[in-house]
Parts: structure tokens; sequence; C-alpha cells
């Protein structure tokens, strides 16, 4: 299990993406459509095999049959850094360990397929503080098709009153730059970029 990407959400993309720019004082890239949730997005490149995207509701989707991913339905207020996603080799071995994950979809946009698990509520586990799960399939990694904006992930802090347990229910992610902290439900990073050290929420 391997840290993928992160995802800024808000009532429109526009106003995730002004968010996102804002904070990190970098362009965001032309990402596409999810036909499956009815979602669109844009993109940035983290460094090597990570990014981090805007996402919102496209208002010239249909609606999709189920609720969308990351709790988007219920998304109000603010844009603000709304989930985290983790890739695993194995989707299939991975829910036998965590079922609580959700159920693996099949996915697409553009030339890119991916399985991913999202719960029937959309709602992650531990209040969406859980990553959803990403097994990437034809098209490679988003990252790859990403220009090098210079900024790097230094710290992912996901806060949550159970935060031991959460940390607990994640042994196979082991990487530095996530912390684990109790405390309300929040996700906090922090970004080296060529104008420094930035903080987005």
């Amino acid at each position: 299990m391997q840290l993928d990407h992160l995802a800024v959400a808000g009532e429109s993309l526009d106003a995730a993406a002004a968010h996102l720019e804002e904070a990190l004082g970098l362009p965001l890239q032309p990402g596409g459509a999810h036909p499956h949730f009815g979602t669109h997005n844009r993109l940035m490149g983290l460094g090597p095999g990570l990014y981090i995207e805007a996402i919102a509701v496209d208002p010239d989707a249909p609606a999709p049959d189920r609720p969308r991913w990351f709790d988007l339905d219920r998304l109000q207020g603010p844009p603000h850094l709304r989930a985290w996603i983790a890739r695993v080799e194995d989707l299939g071995a991975a829910l036998m360990r965590r079922p609580e994950a959700g159920q693996p979809l099949d996915l697409a946009r553009g030339d890119l397929r991916w399985r991913m698990a999202v719960p029937d509520s959309g709602v992650l586990p531990f209040e969406n503080r859980f990553p959803a799960l990403i097994e990437w399939q034809a098209g490679g990694h988003p990252a790859d098709r990403l220009p090098d904006t210079g900024a790097r992930l230094e710290r992912l802090v996901v806060a949550h009153p159970e935060a031991a347990a959460l940390r607990a229910a994640l042994t196979a992610l082991t990487d530095p730059r996530l912390v684990f902290e109790p405390g309300p439900p929040a996700l906090r990073a922090e970004i080296a970029t060529p104008h420094g050290r930035r903080v987005l929420t």
C-alpha cells in the first residue's frame, strides 16, 4: 500500500481549483470527467507517483444511481482537503483484509483504467479519514503525465479521535510523510513549493 493522491473538493470545480491553486501558488492541469459518479477534476503533480486533484460534482452530468465517492453528496461549505487515496497492487486481496473500505468498482477517465473501493454509502470508515483504496490498471499513472511543478508533499496529517485505531488499520502503509493525530476528523497537507512551504486544509 502506497500513498497515491489527495483530493480537494468544492461545491464547484472552479471553487475547488481556485482554493488549491491559491494555497500552493501553482497551476492545475486539465483532468476530465468520471461518468460513473458524475464528477470532474483537474490535476497537479507532486512528484513521482503522487498528485493532487480538485474534484467536484459535474453539473452537466447525469446524477448517478448511487451515492458519489468521497461523500460528495453531503459536501457543504468552502473547498477543503476532502480525502486521501492509497494504491494497492491487488484490490481484491486488500478488501479481504479491510472489507469496510467498500465495494470494488471498475472505473475509467479517458484512457485511464482503475479499480477503486467505494462504500455503498459513499462514506469511508473513520468518518472519511480512512483512505480510499485504488488499483491502477491500463493507461499508467496520472502523475506520470503531469509536468513537474516542483511541489512535494512533506507531511499528510490525518486527525481523528481514534487515530491510534486508524493507524493500526493501516499497517501495510509505511510512509514517513504520514502522521496520525488524535482530534476532530481533519486532513492537513504540508507541501514544499518553489514559493516556500504551504499548508493545505
